[in-house]
């Protein structure tokens, strides 16, 4: 039976060039900073995003964490947008492990914390409120179907938080998804921020692992919090290699996944039953909405037919990526027709 997973860009599976680098690789002790892969990519990601130094960590939510760790003490307050996936969907780590405040503004339909928001939300010097220390936003932004927000708009947040005495960390899970979509360096969209976490294991299509970029002395910050945190790891460069390899050959053909994108949304903007807005999908994610409560039922249905995607209620999410060709996309579509027939 044909399976296409439409889930996340997380079931991507390495190319064969990564498998051949991964078996290849040159190894060391990572812990003890001589696995020369290793240090090879946290040099090339620092590089690509105009930073000083980079450390591999094991997920993008471990990344996050261990910024927020190195930018803010225990009771310090960290701004976050309230669609946003630090605050949403990496089970409270910075506040169970971190004692630390998360204070939600609200995000806009892209993504977007507008500069007067995030300057009324800093916190005035009162022993009685927890001292605002770090803003951490989302670039693109999952909730808002991956919308890829522009080198202005990150400036703009970024000078706003900056203006008042804060650190700015991206949660940059997908930059390289945006930096594609708007056809610009990625260091254009990180070059205002003070940290920034990004993905290896989603479009850049690596089994496992991100990197955390900044300066030398944040760095070594988050690093000491690595290893607290149970991370430090071996012969590692055996999974960087990988990494290497898709910064070198898996940016640019992110574009496909955001063309893929946006034709399965212009046809189902024809199907019966779902809601959703083709001028809206700018890379790889695809939010629509279906009937009340139907959500979780044409999910279920639609595995029966061999395609995975993320159910919900009323809200559904289909995300494109690497290892999926243009016919298993035709099979899903058509698939998801017959099952808005059946339902809606």
């Amino acid at each position: 039976m044909v399976r296409v997973d439409l889930r996340s860009d997380t079931v991507t599976h390495p190319s064969p060039e990564m498998r051949r680098a991964m078996y290849e690789a040159e190894l060391g002790d990572d812990v003890y900073g001589d696995d020369p892969t290793v240090n090879q990519l946290q040099e090339r990601a620092a590089e690509l995003l105009g930073k000083e130094a980079g450390l591999f960590v094991s997920s993008g939510t471990q990344g996050n964490l261990v910024s927020m760790l190195a930018h803010a003490q225990r009771g310090d307050e960290v701004l976050v947008g309230d669609q946003c996936h630090i605050m949403n969907s990496e089970a409270g780590g910075s506040m169970v492990l971190g004692s630390i405040v998360l204070y939600p503004i609200r995000t806009d339909e892209f993504g977007f914390l507008e500069p007067d928001l995030i300057k009324d939300a800093v916190k005035p010097r009162d022993y009685h409120k927890p001292p605002t220390k770090l803003l951490a936003i989302e670039n693109t932004h999952n909730a808002s179907s991956g919308r890829a927000i522009n080198a202005e708009q990150m400036k703009a947040m970024a000078d706003a938080g900056h203006e008042k005495g804060l650190s700015v960390h991206l949660d940059g899970a997908r930059i390289f998804n945006a930096a594609v979509a708007l056809d610009v360096p990625v260091a254009d969209l990180t070059e205002h921020v003070d940290s920034v976490t990004f993905c290896l294991s989603k479009g850049l299509s690596c089994p496992i692992g991100s990197i955390v970029v900044g300066s030398e002395g944040f760095i070594q910050e988050a690093d000491r919090w690595r290893k607290m945190l149970g991370s430090g790891m071996r012969q590692v460069g055996i999974i960087a290699a990988a990494g290497l390899v898709a910064l070198d050959s898996m940016i640019e053909r992110m574009q496909e996944d955001h063309d893929s994108a946006r034709h399965i949304a212009s046809r189902m903007a024809e199907m019966n039953g779902i809601s959703v807005d083709p001028e809206h999908i700018q890379t790889n994610i695809i939010r629509f909405k279906v009937p009340p409560h139907t959500g979780n039922q044409i999910a279920s249905r639609l595995k029966e037919e061999g395609v995975y995607i993320n159910g919900g209620d009323s809200d559904l999410r289909i995300v494109t990526h690497y290892g999926v060709t243009n016919d298993d996309y035709e099979f899903a579509i058509s698939a998801l027709d017959r099952v808005m027939r059946e339902i809606a």
